[in-house]
């Protein structure tokens, strides 16, 4: 018997669109707005993406595009990008939607999160990047990117050893505690990727469109979205 994964919860793939776009701006445009499509809709604040320098399947090397074409198409684009470890053979990126970042470090569970592991007071976007990017030089990847990332605090905190829940659900993060919350929001990123792909699908300038976020949003975002950092609050915290 043969078993077939439900169609609905099939994450798109880069190598499925890439022969789609002749032109190698259109090209990396298109893998931009995939990688980034929940960041482009405001359902995630920002998200880490690893450029390896070598040549895809369809011929491309998307380190070199983004050397001679990354900065001006991001210009373009509502996202904001850093540059965090440039390996030579590998890029890190970090990008990020300016103002859904501000908006999430502001609020006070948030921050206060962030000020036990060291991040300045205030927590404005520009130290808080400045402080996290260091910490990338300093050591692979520090635990706490997740916070930047969307991630709820509980899920990162558990991922920390902060707090005593169990880990439930290996899913696109590690899942602690009830996974309700957190499957939910997974869910709502895997919606939009899929709704990206399925703009990219038709191929050349349209990603160009995509990466700016000129088109509209449809079915629009479900009513009523969870607060994913409302989770955790200051008293949880204190007792980590």
């Amino acid at each position: 018997m043969h078993h077939h994964r439900d169609d609905r919860h099939r994450r798109p793939l880069w190598h499925e669109l890439a022969e789609r776009f002749a032109d190698e701006r259109h090209c990396l445009a298109a893998f931009l707005a995939l990688e980034n499509a929940e960041v482009l809709e405001e359902s995630k604040p920002a998200n880490l993406l690893n450029v390896p320098n070598h040549r895809r399947p369809c011929g491309r090397n998307l380190y070199q595009l983004w050397k001679r074409h990354g900065a001006a198409l991001v210009e373009q684009s509502p996202l904001a990008v850093r540059e965090l470890v440039d390996r030579g053979d590998s890029l890190l990126l970090f990008f990020y939607h300016p103002q859904t970042l501000s908006a999430l470090l502001a609020k006070a569970n948030v921050a206060g999160f962030l000020r036990q592991v060291g991040y300045p007071r205030p927590l404005a976007v520009d130290c808080a990047l400045d402080e996290l990017g260091s910490r990338f030089t300093a050591r692979k990847c520090p635990h706490e990117v997740g916070v930047f990332l969307g991630y709820p605090l509980k899920d990162v905190a558990g991922f920390m050893g902060w707090v005593d829940l169990p880990m439930t659900i290996q899913g696109p993060w590690k899942i602690y505690g009830n996974p309700g919350q957190s499957l939910a929001l997974a869910d709502d990123f895997l919606i939009c990727r899929r709704r990206m792909a399925q703009r990219l699908s038709g191929g050349g300038a349209a990603a160009i469109a995509c990466l700016r976020a000129d088109i509209s949003v449809e079915p629009p975002r479900r009513a009523g979205r969870t607060d994913v950092q409302g989770d955790m609050d200051e008293s949880l915290l204190a007792s980590a």
